[in-house]
């Protein structure tokens, strides 16, 4: 079979590429073409454009780069169409990825599948027609999706398993590093426990997240040391101008590493909130966002979601803080920090909270189970 994958940062590079292996170890034929990072270049097949080409977050850079983006999208539509694969597979990614979907619907007969739902039970609700018109089969690693899709919208889809869930496993299993070494090898201090900041794969992410989390966390830096966890996709250069002349260190595609070795975490909303819940790490979840007081207003009337981290969504009640919109404020993440640092009923209860998490998550392996899935529909069965 030949593959055509999308994905646009660095968590949709790792999880495709698991799939892509999981792919290979049943498909001994399979030949891969993508837009994609490093991860899924290692596996194997063509690279047709980096997702660092692709990363736009927020309303004025993607106003900044809509030709970027239009002509990006132009380049993969057009190459889909001359490489002509047996399927599409998308990964998250909606903004780029559904516009995607709807082209091949319209103009091809090459069925789409997507791998990792885009969140649109969080916002953007309408986008169900869009994926039941496009989306020949969904794929969700969220257990909380299935009766969002089936019973609320009438649209099957597969739960897979969850691969952060996956991939954590995995490392845990053969991690073998004491913190003394950790430490040692990224020259941090041994006699100090870690602060762990995970701010965000993007530039805008990081800059409207990072000074708060350092502003707040330096409080504590008489007992703890300051590691932030650097993204792979951004330069140490975008990173010094919010860590210099600050007591902070940096460790760069070692987020894993870093969360094992981690005391507690300030952590941006997303995939890194649920890494660090099933590593043990507690957290307090921090997401700025323009217009703060309107943005609070909309939650409590409008936005359907009751929370914006997976780990209280999963677990469908509050486990971890989240300081959103008017609460995202340097005192309240210094306030909930200190909480979190002693041992005691907060940390404790999240540290609870996170095996709830793990327990609805299941064990089920998602990229083998979406593999063997994506193979008996392609072929019939």
């Amino acid at each position: 079979m030949r593959y055509y994958i999308i994905v646009g940062e660095a968590s949709g590079d790792l999880h495709a590429s698991h799939l892509m292996a999981a792919l290979k170890s049943l498909d001994a034929v399979a030949e891969f073409r993508f837009f994609g990072g490093d991860l899924m270049a290692a596996v194997g097949g063509t690279l047709v454009k980096h997702y660092r080409d692709l990363a736009y977050m927020g309303f004025v850079p993607v106003l900044l780069h809509l030709r970027t983006i239009f002509r990006n999208m132009d380049f993969c539509k057009k190459d889909i169409v001359s490489s002509q694969p047996d399927v599409v597979i998308l990964v998250d990614y909606p903004g780029f990825n559904l516009d995607i979907a709807k082209f091949v619907k319209a103009k091809t007969s090459i069925p789409v599948f997507y791998y990792i739902s885009p969140k649109i039970w969080a916002w953007k609700e309408y986008r169900i027609k869009n994926i039941k018109r496009d989306v020949a089969e969904l794929f969700s690693i969220l257990p909380f999706e299935v009766p969002f899709y089936e019973q609320k919208h009438g649209y099957p889809i597969h739960y897979v398993g969850n691969p952060t869930a996956d991939e954590v496993r995995e490392f845990s299993e053969k991690y073998n590093d004491t913190f003394e070494v950790f430490c040692s090898a990224n020259e941090l201090r041994p006699d100090r426990k870690i602060i762990a900041l995970l701010a965000g794969s993007r530039k805008q992410e990081i800059k409207d997240n990072l000074p708060a989390m350092l502003e707040a966390a330096t409080r504590y830096t008489d007992k703890y040391q300051l590691v932030v966890a650097g993204a792979p996709s951004i330069s140490p250069d975008y990173y010094e101008k919010f860590i210099a002349g600050k007591q902070v260190s940096i460790v760069y595609n070692k987020t894993y590493d870093l969360l094992a070795n981690a005391h507690a975490a300030l952590v941006t909303s997303g995939t890194a909130t649920l890494e660090t819940a099933l590593f043990g790490v507690p957290q307090v979840v921090c997401y700025e966002t323009p217009i703060p007081r309107v943005i609070a207003f909309l939650r409590r009337h409008f936005i359907k979601v009751r929370y914006i981290s997976l780990v209280n969504l999963i677990a469908d009640r509050v486990i971890v803080t989240e300081l959103v919109a008017d609460t995202f404020t340097v005192d309240n993440i210094a306030a909930e920090l200190g909480k979190i640092l002693d041992e005691g009923k907060s940390r404790n209860d999240m540290l609870n909270g996170y095996g709830e998490v793990r327990s609805r998550l299941g064990d089920t392996k998602a990229p083998d189970n979406a593999a063997a899935i994506m193979l008996d529909i392609l072929n019939g069965k």
